[in-house]
């Protein structure tokens, strides 16, 4: 950008230059010639004064009036008279360039008057000298002006170069960074919008990892005592065989649940409601956490209406069952009470426990994500709203003491049967 913004101000002041020049030099020129020519007709007016006055010419008033001047007055019918301040000789071979004006007075005098071109020559440099000046001034602007352009050009991109280098180098938050360029805006745009993609899936696999590691413990736990109890009842088939078949159904839940972990980290599948006895598969959940409860010296007991339907998806509520009994199991104390409530609007599942409840600075952020009262996670609450609101349910936080977890479904066509009764 410089070096062409250079280029097109010399252009540009050659073309404008050198003709201004040459119109300079032919002014001056023609205004000196102009100037003699208007004091050779003075001069004339004179002698014909002096004429027709003293009969002669006054060559020492002319050599004073114009001592830079030479002065040649031929009066008609008389010799000439050399006079002026200026000793030149039009007729040497070695005479010095010198303006001439010649004119004939009123009564014939023919007057002809020279000078020296070097007052003109130094008129005509100090013209150009000018120019020349006023030419660089405008070249300087010129590339002073370019340079502030190009500055206001290449910052921007050193600029978004740093950006990509700093989204590069794992530092995925945006830049924000705008520089009133519209092109250099339009990809300080995209970058931006670049690291919020990037951040998103980044979180997508983070939550995905955390949420498969911390859902995938209470499975893998039942999973461990299960074989344990094969292992104890080796002697005993029949009890093999029902511990055996308890194992696989704990390792399809397992399938189950990382299908459904994926899905979500995937965003590529929505869940599909529907009714679902929810007497079945909390039956199921409560065969699973009973020996981890009866092993702590615990106990875990099924309460209020039974017969219940809701929508839902049999495995997410399961997990949200299970992230509820856990967080019982884990931060609270006694009996934990599983309890079925139909509202007309919504069924509601209730887990609570016996313990001292949750501190009352946590209680407002209590579902966020790594928020926790004990040694855990952080993650499951979090986790078990997540899943609930995927599928138009929610978790709430309904009582602290005793410490007592809700989660809402939308009734079944069953339970909307019993609640509105027939058509």
């Amino acid at each position: 950008m410089l070096f062409s913004t250079l280029v097109v101000a010399i252009v540009a002041v050659l073309l404008l230059g050198l003709p201004l020049g040459a119109l300079t030099y032919q002014q001056v020129n023609n205004a000196n010639i102009d100037q003699l020519q208007r004091e050779a007709e003075i001069i004339g007016t004179e002698v014909d004064t002096q004429l027709m006055r003293e009969g002669r010419v006054d060559a020492a008033y002319f050599a004073k009036v114009y001592p830079q001047r030479h002065i040649q007055i031929t009066p008609s019918g008389s010799s000439t008279v050399v006079t002026g301040g200026w000793e030149y000789d039009p007729h040497a071979s070695d005479a010095p360039a010198a303006l001439n004006a010649t004119v004939v007075s009123a009564s014939g005098a023919s007057i002809s008057v020279w000078r020296d071109t070097r007052g003109v020559r130094e008129e005509i440099i100090s013209a150009w000298l000018g120019i020349a000046s006023l030419s660089l001034l405008a070249i300087g602007v010129a590339v002073g002006l370019a340079i502030l352009q190009a500055r206001r050009l290449t910052l921007p991109l050193v600029d978004l170069a740093a950006a990509a280098e700093r989204l590069g180098s794992g530092f995925i938050s945006p830049w924000g960074h705008r520089y009133g360029i519209p092109e250099a805006d339009a990809v300080a745009e995209v970058l931006d919008r670049s690291a919020e993609r990037i951040a998103s899936l980044i979180s997508t696999e983070r939550h995905f990892a955390t949420d498969a590691s911390h859902q995938l413990r209470t499975p893998l736990t039942a999973l461990s005592m299960r074989l344990e109890e094969i292992i104890a009842e080796a002697d005993k088939p029949d009890v093999v065989r029902e511990e055996g078949e308890a194992a696989l159904a704990q390792t399809e839940r397992l399938v189950d649940i990382v299908e459904s972990l994926l899905g979500r980290a995937r965003r590529t599948q929505n869940p599909k409601l529907e009714p679902v006895a929810i007497d079945d598969v909390i039956e199921q959940f409560m065969e699973e956490w009973r020996p981890v409860f009866t092993q702590a010296g615990r106990k875990i007991q099924l309460a209020g209406q039974p017969g219940l339907t809701a929508m839902t998806v049999p495995t997410d509520l399961a997990q949200i069952l299970a992230t509820l009994v856990e967080n019982a199991f884990k931060h609270g104390a006694g009996t934990v009470t599983v309890r079925r409530v139909e509202t007309g609007q919504s069924v509601r599942i209730e887990v609570s426990d016996e313990g001292e409840g949750i501190p009352e600075d946590l209680v407002p952020r209590i579902f966020e994500r790594e928020v926790t009262s004990g040694n855990g996670t952080g993650l499951g609450l979090a986790l078990a709203r997540h899943i609930a609101e995927s599928e138009g349910a929610r978790v709430e936080f309904i009582q602290s003491k005793p410490t007592t977890f809700a989660l809402f479904l939308p009734p079944g066509r069953a339970t909307l049967a019993r609640t509105t009764g027939p058509a």
